[in-house]
């Protein structure tokens, strides 16, 4: 090990006057001395620093000073650059660098979402501040500069999440975003929406827990809590992004998704995707692209109407008729209720009308395999008798250690699942294998139980791999697994 000695702090003691630069720019003095050391080109780090401090370009000569200052030092005192050197290239062409709370929040805006309730908690913090930062560019009146959107910090989470589904109620778009800790106290809430069928997004920034468990770490640790999340029966769809384009695919899409099986719909992110940044290739939107609205009533239809019922199966589908309150001034109204009702939306504590109920709740939950994202397969067909099976961002260590196993001669079959309610070809994909190895981060191995569960998977066919210590599984946790 050699050293390399750079006296920072006493470089800036004699070149800045004021106490706080001889205190802040011996950072920046570093920087300067490891460009000159690795042969980084400075004016690429002024470039960046000229785009952070765009909005205060009174800092960039005291910071481009600091950087020739430790340049220089190594200039004059070593031989430089070393053996190890660092040199810019095009390999990333288009590529940018974005985070997964960003995405999300990117995502929300371009789904036509115009309100947000939360309440801050890490580490989802940062997609609603995303949101804010989007709605001020493009969901400003450019005439009268009024604001077309609505976000509110609420006391609690259990008031953010009331706040949304009111809004969706009334026929807004809205969203909310929280971690673990939040989602437990929205639960009853997540019920209220799914029994009295009312869209809703939440985006779930999934930290270690339990309780205040490990905020600044990751995992995937919220699964079943959020798959069943209220009590009594009760299903939530869940999606699985793993990349910062499929935050902001699938913020989109959970809104359509809502709307059209009304119920609430869980994007299941977490820190390691959320809060840092990740290369990504720019995100794209379809301008002719429409929103699915699902089934909702118009003035026309409803006047045509004899009989509105709310909880009617008229398709046979478990997917229900809604109206948006304000649309026909006589008819299409319905009391909006979490208690057990008829297809009238009529208080009944009978039982045969409560099984109707949910039995056609279970029939919505099988239409919806239709509508979420298809699972990711890596191979053509099936060669093995054994496979891979792994979600979010356990992505990126499991197709690493996909590659390995390939140069060990060992070709398993792979599949990356995308959300949940599970279609066929998951099911297929676990009863065409003798072991299916389930990869994810938490103890308890969630994941596994989730798929045990809703495909009825003998317990002895999936192994487990797991990782809960807070930092993103990787590919050699996989292999010695």
């Amino acid at each position: 090990i050699n050293y390399i000695g750079v006296p920072m702090m006493r470089l800036c003691m004699e070149n800045y006057e004021v106490p706080r630069h001889q205190q802040l720019f011996k950072n920046i003095v570093y920087v300067g001395a490891l460009a000159a050391l690795l042969d980084i080109e400075l004016e690429v780090i002024k470039q960046m620093m000229e785009e952070k401090f765009a909005k205060k370009p009174k800092l960039l000569p005291p910071n481009f000073k600091a950087l020739e200052l430790g340049s220089n030092y190594i200039k004059e005192n070593y031989n430089y650059p070393l053996e190890l050197r660092l040199e810019k290239r095009e390999a990333l062409k288009d590529q940018i660098m974005v985070d997964g709370n960003t995405a999300c929040g990117l995502g929300a805006i371009y789904a036509g979402a115009t309100v947000a309730a939360w309440y801050p908690i890490t580490p989802s913090t940062s997609v609603i501040n995303a949101f804010e930062k989007y709605c001020m560019k493009l969901r400003v009146d450019s005439e009268t500069g009024k604001n077309k959107f609505a976000i509110v910090q609420a006391e609690d989470e259990l008031a953010a999440i009331g706040m949304v589904i009111g809004a969706n109620w009334n026929g807004a778009r809205a969203f909310t975003s929280t971690s673990g800790a939040g989602v437990s106290l929205m639960t009853e809430f997540i019920g209220l929406a799914y029994f009295a069928e009312i869209p809703l997004v939440l985006v779930n920034v999934q930290r270690g827990g339990p309780s205040t468990g490990m905020p600044t770490r990751t995992q995937q640790s919220d699964i079943l809590s959020c798959a069943y999340a209220s009590h009594g029966d009760t299903k939530q769809v869940l999606l699985f992004p793993s990349t910062p384009a499929e935050c902001f695919e699938m913020t989109a899409d959970a809104f359509d998704l809502a709307d059209q099986l009304q119920t609430p719909v869980i994007l299941m992110t977490d820190l390691d995707l959320g809060m840092n940044n990740h290369l990504s290739p720019p995100l794209k939107w379809d301008d002719k692209r429409e929103f699915k609205k699902g089934k909702v009533l118009s003035e026309e239809q409803l006047e045509k109407m004899d009989k509105y019922g709310r909880y009617l199966d008229v398709d046979g589908d478990g997917i229900c008729y809604r109206t948006i309150p304000g649309t026909h001034p006589s008819k299409g109204s319905f009391f909006t209720r979490g208690t057990s009702r008829n297809e009238y939306a009529i208080y009944t504590e009978d039982g045969d009308t409560y099984v109707r109920n949910v039995d056609r709740l279970q029939r919505k939950w099988e239409t919806a395999k239709e509508y979420v994202p298809a699972p990711e397969f890596y191979q053509d067909s099936n060669t093995s008798t054994q496979g891979i099976v792994f979600f979010g961002t356990s992505a990126y260590a499991a197709l690493e250690a996909m590659e390995m196993l390939e140069e060990q001669g060992m070709n398993l079959d792979v599949m990356r699942i995308r959300s949940l309610p599970f279609n066929d070809d998951v099911k297929a994909f676990f009863e065409a294998h003798e072991q299916v190895f389930v990869i994810e981060q938490n103890r308890d191995a969630q994941f596994r139980s989730l798929v045990m569960t809703e495909l009825d998977i003998a317990p002895q066919k999936l192994t487990p791999v797991l990782n809960y210590d807070g930092m993103p599984i990787t590919a050699h946790a996989i292999l010695n697994e």
